[in-house]
């Protein structure tokens, strides 16, 4: 493994070849080789959309810039104070339907 400062361990391409792939990188492989993946995103877009979560973050990055000043907020700003609040704020009813989806997928799905 060759190794750096500011990131981490980099693996050689014989420890890549012989690691098996996380349970949780098995299932990203599924969702994305099958399309679900995609078809999860568009449902999560509408679902956010039609909550008003899309407005309500619209309103606090509009009112981030006003306060800071439009020219001295960037991109990196905005990410970085919405985020956690965007996270907090998806309704529960949101994430359940999502949820149950992934679980339908995974039921229907063999994994290996």
């Amino acid at each position: 493994m060759r190794a750096s400062i500011n990131r981490p361990p980099t693996p050689s391409a014989e420890e890549d070849r012989d690691k098996e792939p996380s349970l949780e990188e098995a299932i990203n492989i599924k969702l994305v080789e099958s399309g679900e993946k995609e078809k999860l995103m568009e449902l999560l877009r509408e679902r956010l959309v039609e909550c008003g979560w899309r407005d309500e973050m619209k309103a606090l990055c509009r009112a981030y810039a006003r306060k800071k000043g439009r020219n001295n907020v960037t991109v990196d700003d905005l990410i970085h104070v919405i985020t956690p609040k965007g996270r907090a704020s998806v309704p529960d009813s949101v994430k359940a339907e999502l949820l149950q989806r992934i679980r339908s997928f995974l039921t229907s799905t063999s994994l290996r």
